[in-house]
């Protein structure tokens, strides 16, 4: 089918190669990102004539302001929707503005399902997203296809709009929350004299073992911060747990100091395009003592 596909960055250019390479045709428009020069695609002028020439579009934006331009703005997605079509939105943005985005998506009679993912840039290339949907369960069961070819784990969540954007939330709360747990313990064994890296190998046997210990353990000790997910976009979504929770009257307090380590970190040059596991240099500078070498 004709798949629209709007936002070619880290995430969405390998998903919408993905797509091709699955026998789709690819529609887009130019956002922030140039055209990868390896993806077959058709090149239109705008959101709007990207949705009109396609049975399904599929977002991919940075925040919640940048989804409501394409799909809301001048030119916009909706004024080239239909009966029939169906938006699908895997950005990770508000799940409040979600349900008003798809509130007016619906006015013209096409269908919008929430669908943000988890996995990161890596997960992204091998097709082996976490996705996580909200919307009805007749336009999941339409879209499966879609998200089968992009990923591995794939939930409805519920079938209201927004059900997904809110697990993804649920995500990213665990996510950094344990970035800054495996900070505190390797800066920890690392002051008081020990190899961080055998500390870190003698855990990842034990029942403190997480993919985080793994991978972003393994980066915090061998200094490898180029992004895989960036610290200002994590705020981002740390942000948006906290507006939700807030709305709801949920109490978030980790959430809260986790995302104040980032802002620390983002403070510095250059440090909100890095990695998330170098939240363990706010740790670092609290404590006095960086992991580089693994000892005093």
């Amino acid at each position: 089918m004709k798949i629209g596909f709007i936002g070619l960055g880290v995430m969405g250019a390998p998903m919408a190669r993905h797509l091709a390479a699955a026998g789709h045709e690819i529609v887009t428009v130019l956002n922030r990102s140039p055209l990868p020069s390896d993806l077959k695609a058709s090149l239109v002028a705008s959101p709007a004539e990207v949705a009109r020439l396609s049975e399904m579009t599929v977002t991919m934006l940075p925040d919640t302001p940048d989804v409501e331009r394409v799909l809301l703005g001048k030119d916009g997605v909706v004024e080239g929707l239909s009966a029939g079509k169906l938006v699908i939105d895997m950005s990770s943005i508000s799940p409040i503005a979600t349900a008003g985005f798809a509130a007016k998506v619906r006015e013209t009679g096409a269908g919008y399902l929430d669908a943000p993912v988890s996995g990161g840039e890596v997960g992204a290339k091998a097709a082996s997203l976490t996705i996580m949907v909200g919307g009805p369960a007749a336009e999941f069961e339409r879209a499966l296809p879609i998200f089968e070819t992009l990923g591995k784990n794939i939930t409805l969540i519920g079938e209201q709009n927004g059900a997904g954007q809110t697990c993804k939330i649920a995500n990213q709360i665990i996510v950094a929350l344990n970035i800054e747990a495996v900070a505190e313990a390797l800066v920890f064994a690392s002051k008081a004299g020990c190899d961080p890296a055998k500390v870190r190998s003698a855990l990842m046997g034990g029942f403190a073992a997480s993919r985080v210990l793994d991978v972003h353990g393994e980066r915090m000790i061998a200094r490898t911060f180029a992004p895989g997910f960036r610290i200002r976009l994590h705020q981002k979504d740390l942000n948006l747990a906290l507006e939700s929770a807030r709305a709801l009257g949920v109490a978030l307090p980790n959430t809260a100091l986790a995302q104040q380590l980032m802002n620390a970190c983002s403070a510095r040059t250059g440090g909100a395009e890095a990695d998330h596991s170098s939240l363990v240099k706010a740790i670092e500078m609290l404590s006095d003592h960086e992991l580089s070498n693994g000892k005093e």
